[in-house]
């Protein structure tokens, strides 16, 4: 069962650029981890920048949260936001076709 995950940051005042650079330099790396279907990022009309990911399993998921790769995006993004990153995992619920109604 796949899993998608969004992440939403919260950039501190003048730091959205920053932010955005430290996610882009992050990616590679956990394109490569198991499991990985989608890493990506998003510039949201609020003035947050949203990461939406999906991954193969829990566990797989699991492995990544609490993996190298995390810490160091972690580490990179930590003096570039205001308040902790809000994070939602949800399992989808399909709907309409198959490329359409999930991601």
């Amino acid at each position: 069962m796949t899993v998608v995950v969004t992440a939403v940051f919260h950039p501190r005042d003048g730091k959205k650029e920053q932010l955005a650079k430290a996610l882009q330099e992050s990616i590679p790396a956990v394109h490569a981890e198991e499991g990985c279907l989608l890493y990506a990022i998003h510039d949201a009309a609020d003035g947050t920048i949203t990461m939406i990911e999906k991954w193969t399993s829990p566990e797989l998921l699991g492995a990544h949260a609490k993996g190298p790769a995390v810490a160091a995006l972690d580490a990179a993004v930590d003096p570039l936001i205001d308040s902790p990153t809000t994070v939602t995992t949800m399992t989808p619920i399909n709907a309409g076709t198959d490329t359409q109604g999930a991601l």
